[in-house]
């Protein structure tokens, strides 16, 4: 009995010894190689959130340089330390004045 598809073109090529090898070693480099395409995927993943996190480092240190600068001057650093650290001088009373919109409610989950 002689087989039906032995002219066909696609039987040629499904049994190509050569086919098989290249199917082979392309579905290796794919899914199973330590090189592979996912692989690949997840580390330019990992190289694309380092390289914003060291884009917002950056601007953080050219923030932190602004305001070394600032303070400085001794009059900026009186106000700095009045303004976040609460700090007054002998002689003064700070009043600190919280709105409704500023709190922050806990109560709700």
């Amino acid at each position: 009995m002689k087989n039906p598809y032995k002219n066909k073109p696609w039987f040629k090529l499904a049994i190509n010894k050569y086919v098989w090898v290249l199917l082979f070693f392309c579905t290796w480099m794919i899914f199973l190689d330590n090189y592979s395409y996912f692989d690949h995927r997840i580390l330019d993943m990992q190289i694309k959130d380092l390289e914003d996190n060291a884009a917002y480092y950056q601007q953080e240190i050219k923030k932190d340089e602004k305001n070394i600068k600032q303070l400085k001057n001794l009059e900026q650093i009186e106000k700095y330390a009045r303004e976040k650290y609460y700090m007054k001088k002998d002689s003064e009373d700070i009043y600190i004045i919280e709105f409704e919109d500023d709190l922050i409610d806990t109560t709700t989950n």
